[in-house]
């Protein structure tokens, strides 16, 4: 479903991604985890085409990233980004129904199947209840809710999400992952950029660690949640167990007064 082909890309003398490939088959759950300001929105500019590849090629579905008309993008990638600002007063109701914007017909209007769409997708995020609410009264993580309600009525095959749990309680953010989960088993392909790495070792099938000044690595998730690598990577001292109940894995961070 998506394929980085030796990209490159950095900010001035500053590398983000250098030589990178990577293959995400249709229908996994990728985590892009790492620290702050390592580049893990950049992956995401990049494999939305908000940026390009200073070498190399991002394809979606076997297609260059770039070559895509964006309504037809719209159509296969639906995306939740950190910077989500709308400058008319719309209210929850009417975000969500921009989703169906792609699948409209030639005269723009909606359809029952269109209304149904936005319907569904706010119940399964559980904001039916801000229908009518201007977005600008919402706080952070209903606003939140509200734009990932409108990327799932978009019916993508690819959902992209740049921290969909951050500024979310942590029943929100189980509640949210759950309905990734299973999106994911629906078939959907999902990338995800989390910071929380219980939540990425509890749901994802692989990980892309972004490192700064380092390559990226990829792999499953006891290859890259390891100590030796998170402690090199986020400096940070962390006790790594596995879960027996579901064999996955978690970690606690570590004290100054426990080492």
């Amino acid at each position: 479903m998506i394929a980085f082909d030796r990209v490159r890309f950095g900010y001035g003398d500053k590398p983000v991604l250098d030589d990178f490939s990577l293959e995400v088959p249709r229908g996994q759950l990728l985590g892009v985890i790492g620290p702050n300001g390592a580049g893990k929105s950049t992956v995401v500019r990049l494999l939305l085409g908000l940026a390009q590849p200073q070498a190399g090629r991002v394809l979606v579905d076997g297609r260059p990233v770039q070559s895509y008309p964006r309504r037809e993008f719209a159509r296969v990638c639906a995306a939740v980004t950190q910077e989500e600002a709308l400058e008319f007063p719309f209210n929850a109701f009417e975000v969500v129904l921009m989703g169906r914007t792609a699948h409209l017909g030639p005269l723009g209007f909606e359809r029952d199947e269109d209304l149904v769409a936005a319907h569904r997708a706010m119940v399964e995020t559980g904001v039916e209840g801000l229908a009518d609410r201007p977005l600008h009264t919402l706080s952070g993580g209903e606003r939140k809710r509200v734009f990932l309600a409108r990327a799932l009525a978009q019916a993508p095959a690819l959902l992209v999400l740049d921290e969909p749990a951050a500024a979310l309680d942590i029943h929100h953010q189980i509640a949210i992952f759950d309905l990734l989960a299973a999106r994911h088993r629906e078939g959907v392909t999902v990338v995800v950029v989390v910071h929380d790495l219980n939540l990425a070792a509890a749901y994802c099938d692989r990980l892309l660690l972004v490192r700064p000044g380092q390559p990226a690595l990829a792999g499953t998730v006891p290859e890259i949640l390891t100590y030796s690598l998170i402690k090199e990577t986020f400096h940070v001292e962390v006790y790594v167990g596995v879960n027996e109940l579901n064999n996955t894995r978690f970690l606690l961070p570590m004290s100054s007064k426990d080492r």
